[in-house]
């Protein structure tokens, strides 16, 4: 069994019932249960185009254990994201109803294009690192020297992250 983290965010529709959704799929999947999950944080957008500027996402983590290779992970976490709604098109960072990233998957490391372990962009993105240090404060990454918390002390307070809901 591996442990993962998983980032979930959605900024379309009902955010809070997309991410339940999204966490209820990972708990059916075969051979994996949750172990964990944040609270859920509203997060200003980041990377998007200026017209999705005021769309706020809810980001949470949820943290599973999968008896999973990786790649078959990876492979169940877009057929979650597409049986969701998500729709993959050319702008990079559009609205979503669901996003699922693989934060890390125990100690493996892999620069495949269709699969970096642990994520290459965790470490700066204050959405992921905040709710992953709620859970995992201790956690070093496979390729890092600090903690998650250590790492999350460091990033500057914009783009902003606050509380959306502690139960879900």
């Amino acid at each position: 069994m591996n442990e993962a983290g998983l980032s979930l965010g959605s900024n379309l529709g009902d955010r809070v019932e997309h991410l339940t959704a999204a966490r209820r799929a990972l708990a059916a999947l075969s051979a994996t249960r949750v172990v964990a999950s944040s609270r859920i944080y509203e997060t200003e957008p980041v990377g998007v185009s200026e017209e999705w500027r005021e769309v706020t996402f809810y980001n949470a983590v949820v943290v599973v254990e999968s008896g999973l290779s990786a790649t078959d992970f990876s492979d169940a976490i877009h057929t979650i994201e597409d049986l969701l709604g998500r729709v993959r098109g050319a702008e990079r960072n559009a609205p979503r109803a669901i996003d699922i990233d693989i934060i890390y998957f125990g100690s493996v490391v892999s620069e495949v294009e269709s699969l970096y372990l642990p994520h290459p962009e965790w470490a700066g993105r204050r959405f992921v690192c905040a709710p992953l240090a709620e859970l995992r404060p201790d956690l070093i990454l496979p390729g890092q020297t600090e903690s998650v918390a250590e790492v999350c002390k460091k990033l500057p307070l914009r783009p902003a992250v606050a509380i959306a809901a502690t139960q879900w």
